[in-house]
């Protein structure tokens, strides 16, 4: 005999849904008050940052999650920004994110070439690997996001070159993290959605595209495999930047 509708609804398909966590984990409070007083530079803050780390992955296997991450826990500064943090040819006064809430986000203005990043993911990466016991993945910055650094021209220093460096880097810290072991590498586009609300008409989403594609095209189809992007809101102090933007867009 056949089944009874009652069967069939009694018996769902069994759906497995892939999932790994995304990035940023909220930090310990002796961290954040510790690192303010030193403007997260502190040589002692060493420890704290590697309790955290630990913390965090061991929270996250604690879920039975397959795949962890540090929770971004060592980029105190941002995790936009931990590549260039300190270089001494930028200006605090470059491009401006507004929240929803009303306050604004600067990000550093590049005042000179040639455009080097100052640290790479994967130093991050060889500590969470030190107390993982399952793969990890290394989220990095999207070279679109680092592209409004240049934001007037600079003289011996043209976007065009300025360009070419981004790529490089870019390229540079992904295959860092690769040959160090990482499971994925995870490019956070967080500013998709911000260029549609910055531009509707969708030019400056589509420029940020055909430039991290750009970036993606120097890998093979096999590396490309171990690379995710990430795009969602943006978030900071609880207000998102995007979040009136449709997705779908």
């Amino acid at each position: 005999m056949g089944q009874t509708n009652n069967e069939v609804l009694a018996k769902p398909a069994s759906i497995k849904i892939p999932t790994e966590p995304i990035g940023s984990i909220p930090r310990p409070i002796d961290l954040i008050e510790t690192a303010a007083k030193s403007d997260g530079e502190d040589p002692e803050l060493a420890t704290l940052y590697e309790v955290a780390i630990r913390d965090t992955i061991e929270r996250f296997e604690a879920t039975g999650s397959p795949v962890v991450t540090d929770g971004e826990q060592r980029k105190y500064h941002n995790f936009a920004t931990y590549c260039i943090h300190g270089l001494p040819n930028t200006a605090p006064d470059g491009f401006t994110i507004p929240f929803a809430d009303g306050h604004t986000r600067r990000l550093s203005r590049l005042t000179s070439g040639p455009f080097r990043y100052k640290r790479y993911a994967d130093s991050y990466l060889e500590v969470a690997k030190r107390y993982a016991h399952v793969p990890v993945k290394q989220a990095v910055i999207s070279p679109s996001a680092l592209s409004l650094l240049y934001t007037e021209t600079i003289p011996d220093y043209s976007r065009e070159q300025f360009i070419d460096d981004l790529l490089r880097e870019h390229e540079t810290e992904i295959r860092r993290c690769l040959h160090k072991g990482a499971h994925k590498v995870q490019v956070d586009f967080t500013e998709g959605r911000l260029a549609v609300k910055i531009d509707p008409s969708g030019n400056l989403l589509n420029s940020f595209i055909d430039l991290n594609n750009l970036a993606l095209s120097r890998f093979s189809l096999e590396e490309r495999r171990r690379i995710g992007v990430h795009t969602c809101p943006g978030n900071d102090f609880g207000s998102p930047h995007s979040a009136d933007v449709d997705y779908a867009k």
